[in-house]
């Protein structure tokens, strides 16, 4: 383990639910200190110290964010892009919009917050990034799932460009690449059992662990994944 700091502070986007909810969870117990990301604030409550701001990852409301944690919290050790959006739909079938919005939420929006944060995360000297992408980031799965997956081996990219960038200064990052986990966009898909996918709080748990690595242990990408695949 790491000698980390006790008041380490996590930007969360996408906590009010789901993976995002867990790791929230998981880190607060952990002894972290949350800023949560959501769409909708009044859709999570958490206690002091923790903050819940407003933040729509399609509407670059990042920068606002980013400040909002430092004037709150006054560093930012690690930014957890967890929001994401899937439109099924091949390359034939999705339109210029669905392409727009799932780049938008899943590959940009990761790239501003980082961007924004860059430089409380080098003064950190330990400054994380885990990027929450999907094993669609890692093959396409069928016709239906590749626009999406075009957009999330893009965010997988973006974790290598990432710690590459960041190296010498401490920052360390990871593609978290689950398949189907149990949250509402694959309950929505159907035809699953979410007793049999893997659960958020797996996914939550992974993820504080690996924040917790020191800097001579990092893992670029972390593939989970809840049946047999053909590579993971």
């Amino acid at each position: 383990m790491t000698e980390t700091s006790p008041n380490r502070v996590a930007m969360i986007s996408g906590a009010n639910r789901g993976i995002g909810a867990e790791i929230a969870r998981h880190l607060i117990e952990r002894g972290w200190t949350v800023s949560a990301g959501v769409r909708s604030p009044d859709s999570l409550h958490l206690p002091s110290p923790h903050t819940v701001h407003t933040f729509d990852a399609s509407r670059k409301g990042e920068a606002d964010w980013v400040g909002a944690t430092l004037a709150a919290h006054g560093r930012i050790d690690a930014i957890i892009a967890n929001a994401g959006v899937m439109v099924p739909g091949s390359i034939l079938e999705c339109s210029e919009d669905d392409l727009d919005l799932m780049f938008d939420v899943n590959l940009r929006s990761p790239i501003r917050l980082v961007r924004e944060a860059w430089t409380a995360l080098e003064a950190a000297g330990s400054g994380r990034v885990v990027v929450v992408a999907s094993l669609s980031g890692k093959r396409v799965k069928s016709a239906r799932s590749s626009s999406y997956a075009l957009t999330k081996h893009a965010a997988v990219a973006l974790v290598h460009a990432i710690k590459r960038t960041g190296w010498d200064a401490g920052i360390r990052a990871t593609a978290v690449c689950p398949g189907f986990v149990a949250t509402d966009m694959s309950l929505v898909a159907g035809g699953r059992d979410p007793d049999k996918m893997t659960q958020p709080a797996d996914v939550a748990r992974l993820i504080t662990e690996v924040l917790d690595l020191p800097n001579t242990a990092n893992i670029a990408e972390l593939c989970i994944s809840c049946a047999e695949e053909d590579m993971f």
